[in-house]
C-alpha cells in the first residue's frame, strides 16, 4: 500500500473556548481536515485562527524559530571562536559529542529565551489576528452569544510521536490578551544535515542544526469563499489597486474600504500570478485531471508585459477562451484551485479551502473529493470547509477502499483513497461545543442532522403522495 507522500509528522493540536460563534471547540490537523455543520457555527472562524497561528510562528515546526533568529546566527558567524562567550563555547563543545544527544536545554540561555520571547509577545500573535478577522480590538472576538462574562482562550500544543515539542496560549476576557508558551527543554534536536562536520566550529554549525529542526518552512495557503467573486472582478480590483497607489487616489475609499488578511494573501497570489518553471509534476497533474474531469476545458493565463495576468477559460473544442465574467460560477470557483496547483503549492503546503463543492452539480461535488485525496496523496494538507453530504460520502467511499486495502481484499490498488488515520471530521453545532464525527464503516462520515434533513423531505413527500394519490 502506497504512502502519501506527507512528511509532516508533528500533530498540531488547536483548541479554542467563547472564540466568536464556538462555544468550545478542539481539533488536530490531520492530511485531510474537514469542519462540517450549520452555517454561522464557526467554521471559517476556526480555518482562520489555523492560518493566523501557522503565520504567527512562520509554520508548525519542531522548534518554534523564526527567521530573524536565523538572521541573527547567521550574522554571528564572522565572529571568531575566541569572541564567543563561555556558555556559547560549551554548546558547541556538546555538540561534538558524538552519540550523545543534544536537548533543546543544551542551547545558550541567551538563544533560548530569544525563541521564548515570541511566545510572551502577545503584540504578533494580536496583530495577525485583528489583520485576518478585521475587528477593532481582540476582544470583539468573544463569543457573540451567551453569558457577558465569557473568557476567550485559544491554544496550540505540537508534539512528535506522543513527545510534547511546544505550546502557546492566549487568553482575553474583554481587556488586554495574555500569552504564554513553553518549549519542552528535553527536546532531542535532530542533527539531519551533512554539512555539519564532526568538529563543530562556530556558531555557523549551530545555526544549520536549528534549521535542521526548522526544517524547510511549507507554506499556507487558503482559497477563500469569495474567490469566485474576486475572479470576477479581479480587473476592477486591480485597477481600484492602482488608484490607492497613485497620489490623491485614497481620497476615494473610506477606512471600510479594506480586504481582510486572507482576502489580501489571495489577491496578491492571483495578482503576482506567474506559472512556475518546475512546478510539482504530481500536483500539477492534479490540476490537469481537474481541467479534464469537472471543468471540460482549459484556465489559461495571458501575461501582457508591465500589466497583470488575465485568466480565461477554454472550453474544450471552443475556438477562443472566455473571460472569467463570461464563464459559468463553477468555472470562477474552481479556477483558483487550477492556478494554486499548477504553479503555486508544492508537497507538504497547507491548503485551506471554504466550501469546495460551491456552485457544482452533486457529480462535480464527488469529483472534488477524489481531488482532494489525490493531493493528500502527493503530501499536500487539506483543510476544508462544507455543507455537502455528496463530497462527505464520497471521502468516507475513499476511507472505505483504504480500509479495504488494508485488509488485502482489494484486487487492485486504486491511484486515489484515503484512511481513516488520514482524515478528521469535526461537527459544527450553534451553541453547542463541536465535536468530532468518527468514521463508521457503515455510516461513512454522516453528520445526524443531514439525516434528519433527508428524513423530514421524505415524510413529507410520502404524506403528500399519499393525499394525491387519494383523489
Amino acid at each position: 500500500m502506497r504512502e502519501n507522500k506527507d512528511t509532516q509528522s508533528l500533530n498540531v493540536h488547536i483548541a479554542v473556548e467563547n472564540f466568536g460563534p464556538i462555544e468550545k471547540a478542539e481539533i488536530d490537523l490531520r492530511p485531510l481536515t474537514v469542519f462540517v455543520g450549520e452555517s454561522n457555527t464557526g467554521k471559517t472562524y476556526l480555518a482562520t485562527l489555523v492560518y493566523v497561528l501557522f503565520n504567527t510562528f512562520e509554520g508548525f515546526s519542531r522548534v518554534p524559530l523564526p527567521h530573524s533568529i536565523i538572521s541573527l546566527l547567521k550574522h554571528s558567524r564572522f565572529i571568531s571562536q575566541k569572541e564567543l562567550d563561555e556558555e556559547t563555547l560549551e554548546t558547541l563543545k556538546k555538540l561534538n559529542i558524538c552519540g550523545q544527544p543534544f536537548k533543546f536545554s543544551d542551547l545558550p540561555q541567551w538563544l533560548c529565551k530569544h525563541i521564548l520571547r515570541g511566545f510572551n509577545n502577545s503584540e504578533h500573535f494580536a496583530g495577525e489576528l485583528k489583520r485576518c478577522f478585521d475587528p477593532a480590538s481582540v476582544s470583539e472576538l468573544i463569543r457573540f452569544t451567551g453569558n457577558k462574562g465569557n473568557k476567550l482562550k485559544v491554544s496550540l500544543k505540537v508534539s512528535e510521536k506522543n513527545q510534547p515539542l511546544w505550546n502557546f496560549g492566549m487568553k482575553n476576557s474583554g481587556s488586554d490578551i495574555a500569552v504564554d508558551g513553553n518549549v519542552n527543554e528535553d527536546m532531542t534536536l535532530h542533527i539531519k544535515d551533512e554539512r555539519i562536520s564532526q568538529e563543530i566550529l562556530g556558531l555557523e554549525d549551530l545555526t544549520l542544526l536549528l534549521q535542521a529542526n526548522r526544517s524547510e518552512t511549507p507554506d499556507f495557503y487558503y482559497l477563500p469563499a469569495a474567490r469566485g467573486g474576486i475572479m470576477e472582478t479581479r480587473g476592477i480590483i486591480s485597477n481600484s489597486l492602482i488608484d490607492i497607489a497613485t497620489p490623491g487616489g485614497s481620497e476615494h475609499f473610506t477606512k471600510d474600504s479594506t480586504f481582510s488578511g486572507m482576502i489580501a494573501d489571495f489577491l496578491k497570489q492571483i495578482i503576482n500570478y506567474k506559472e512556475v518553471r518546475m512546478p510539482s509534476r504530481e500536483i500539477a497533474e492534479i490540476a490537469n485531471l481537474l481541467e479534464k474531469e469537472v471543468l471540460r476545458g482549459e484556465v489559461e493565463v495571458k501575461s501582457p508585459a508591465g500589466g497583470f495576468p488575465e485568466f480565461l477559460y477554454h472550453p474544450r473544442g471552443a475556438e477562443q477562451g472566455l473571460r472569467m465574467s463570461q464563464s459559468s460560477s463553477m468555472v470562477s470557483e474552481l479556477a483558483p484551485l487550477v492556478l494554486f496547483l499548477r504553479g503555486v503549492v508544492k508537497p507538504r503546503d497547507t491548503l485551506i479551502i471554504e466550501e469546495p463543492e460551491a456552485h457544482l452539480h452533486p457529480r462535480a461535488q464527488t469529483k472534488i473529493a477524489i481531488t482532494l485525496a489525490r493531493l493528500v496523496r502527493a503530501g499536500v494538507r487539506v483543510i476544508i470547509t462544507t455543507h455537502s453530504d455528496w463530497l462527505l460520502e464520497q471521502i468516507s467511499n475513499l476511507v472505505r477502499e483504504g480500509e479495504v486495502m488494508k485488509l488485502g481484499k482489494s484486487k487492485t490498488e486504486p491511484t486515489t483513497w484515503l484512511t481513516t488515520e488520514e482524515v478528521g471530521a469535526w461537527l459544527f453545532h450553534a451553541d453547542k461545543p463541536v465535536e468530532e464525527l468518527k468514521f463508521d464503516r457503515i455510516e461513512g462520515y454522516n453528520p445526524p442532522d443531514f439525516y434528519d434533513v433527508s428524513s423530514g423531505l421524505y415524510n413529507s413527500a410520502v404524506e403528500f403522495q399519499q393525499q394525491l394519490q387519494e383523489e
